[in-house]
């Protein structure tokens, strides 16, 4: 079968939902997104755009001036009137699957795709950009390594795992694909 077939099998089990990844910052979910959505003629949304659009200022400016939990009601609104926007590729924020809701929704609405990296890797990625606002203090890697702690239980409830690691993002697309595939077959929504 070619990839073009497979693709098409995919895009026709998902119907109207969207292929949405999770994990912590720095695991490559826009990166990997735009790959992922283009490989297989799909949209890609990045959910964080989208806040920053919605909200008329940067993520940091949002944390600094209303704090966290504001910004995390406003991430659930967004993600949710996504979900709802037809099939996409969709990127969400490292805290958005966090909440119970939000998960719920992706559930219904998508399947899920946990990026998941190790310590060192998303060290390495993430001093490479200075606009997370869960960073910005002396020890970035104990705050990752203590959202690992928090998170990656709940992020394993994801449909799909991946690794995600430093090998070329045409590997990681492919295992997404992959696991696509294998995900929508044993929910007998896949027909080859």
């Amino acid at each position: 079968m070619s990839d073009a077939t497979s693709l098409e099998a995919i895009r026709t089990a998902l119907g109207e939902r969207s292929v949405v990844l999770v994990g912590l910052m720095g695991c490559g979910k826009s990166a990997i997104g735009r790959r992922l959505a283009a490989r297989m003629h799909m949209p890609f949304i990045d959910a964080d755009d989208e806040i920053e659009k919605a909200a008329g200022k940067s993520i940091p400016d949002i944390f600094a001036e209303h704090g966290e939990p504001y910004f995390r009601e406003g991430e659930r609104k967004v993600v949710s009137r996504l979900l709802h926007a037809g099939p996409q590729i969709l990127a969400t924020g490292g805290g958005a699957y966090m909440h119970e809701e939000t998960r719920l929704a992706i559930g219904e609405n998508g399947v899920s795709v946990w990026l998941k990296a190790d310590l060192p890797v998303l060290v390495r990625r993430t001093a490479k950009r200075a606009n997370r606002p869960l960073l910005k203090n002396a020890d970035p890697e104990a705050v990752l390594r203590d959202l690992m702690a928090i998170r990656y239980p709940v992020y394993a409830e994801a449909d799909i795992t991946v690794e995600s690691r430093d090998v070329p993002h045409e590997v990681i697309v492919t295992e997404i694909i992959d696991g696509l595939a294998r995900h929508l077959r044993t929910t007998s929504e896949f027909t080859e």
